[in-house]
């Protein structure tokens, strides 16, 4: 019941990874706070750094946990990368991809299609099928001098084992290969929240950011300047939390508590 401290919230982009769920563990009551953000009037819409699913999958994933939205209630960094690189190849093209359906999916809906032949660019993401053999092209092609895109930095991904490596961690390698820093696209880069309001139609200080990393969720709505509410089911800590500069705005034990 903490969302009465803020005043004019009138939407919600919610992070999923460590929010919603911690792999395909649902984190508390998913229906009863889905059903209260209806009942509060609240507009609500999702999105993450994990660039592995289609905006379908996660549909699909959150029906499985007693909860109903539309694919144009998701976005992420996958559909933020495809938009920049949109932005500077507008006719699409070939491109390298060291990444997963939902990756590849968000490219071609944009127009690119997946191909060592001269690409337009390097796009790596998290890879769980990752091998020495996508690492060496990649840095091959990066050396070229071809452009280099990551989705997010989020150097882990929290699993109910326990963190195991995100697209960050892949993305360092091919930065230590290549001697080149990626353009990234998910959070902490304003694109996605930005991509977010306008879905929305509302303005930053009418939208709170709810994620549970700090150097990316928080980071990212503080840099698009909404409101910020850092959930403890994930990544950071409550110490971690309340040292971080400039102040988030609310600091919940999950997003259930949200209202």
């Amino acid at each position: 019941m903490q969302l009465h401290h803020l005043k004019n919230i009138k939407a919600l982009v919610l992070d999923m990874d460590g929010v919603l769920w911690r792999e395909n563990e649902p984190i508390g009551d998913l229906p009863g706070t889905f059903a209260r953000f209806e009942k509060a009037g609240l507009k609500v819409l999702l999105a993450t750094n994990n660039a592995t699913k289609t905006q379908e999958m996660y549909v699909e994933k959150l029906a499985g946990m007693g909860v109903h939205i539309s694919a144009e209630q998701v976005i992420n960094s996958a559909m933020g990368v495809a938009y920049l690189l949109k932005k500077r190849f507008p006719d699409g093209g070939p491109v390298y991809v060291v990444g997963e359906v939902g990756l590849v999916s968000a490219l071609q809906n944009a127009g690119f299609y997946i191909s060592d032949e001269n690409p337009l660019a390097v796009v790596a993401s998290m890879d769980r099928q990752i091998s020495f053999g996508k690492l060496k092209q990649a840095t091959l092609l990066i050396r070229r001098g071809i452009p280099f895109y990551g989705t997010n930095p989020d150097r882990t991904f929290p699993t109910p084992e326990g963190l195991i490596p995100g697209a960050g961690a892949i993305l360092a390698s091919l930065v230590t290969a290549s001697d080149v820093e990626p353009i990234i696209a998910g959070k902490p880069s304003p694109t996605l929240y930005q991509f977010a309001l306008e879905k929305l139609g509302v303005q930053p200080e009418e939208t709170l950011a709810v994620g549970d990393r700090i150097e990316t969720d928080i980071l990212g709505g503080q840099k698009a300047g909404l409101k910020t509410a850092l959930v403890l089911s994930g990544i950071a800590t409550r110490a971690e939390g309340e040292a971080w500069q400039p102040k988030i705005d609310l600091i919940l034990p999950e997003l259930g508590e949200l209202l």
